[in-house]
């Protein structure tokens, strides 16, 4: 194994990380050039990938974080209309 390899895996790792895709063996092995078996065997290697498999968020997660954000902004824009509903009704009740 060479330092240029320990490099691309690592800027590999870190590209998927960022981006909140999944850090795969596939997936290093078809970004870098390097064979899976390689990654696999070669104990450098295979724990720098073990590491950033293991600090990245699952996809899935991060979609449901996402969603709930958004939906949770949307339950208070409707909550504000819905008193300004309110209070409208409630002086239009008065005259």
């Amino acid at each position: 194994m060479t330092n240029t390899s320990l490099w691309q895996v690592e800027r590999v790792c870190v590209e998927l990380s960022r981006d909140s895709r999944r850090v795969t063996f596939t997936a290093i092995a078809k970004l870098t050039g390097i064979a899976r078996s390689t990654l696999y065997r070669n104990p450098t290697l295979h724990a720098m990938i073990a590491h950033y498999r293991s600090n990245t968020p699952d996809p899935g997660m991060t979609a449901l974080t996402d969603e709930l954000v958004t939906l949770r902004a949307t339950v208070e824009t409707l909550a504000k209309t819905v008193q300004n509903h309110e209070t409208m009704i409630r002086q239009i009740a008065r005259n």
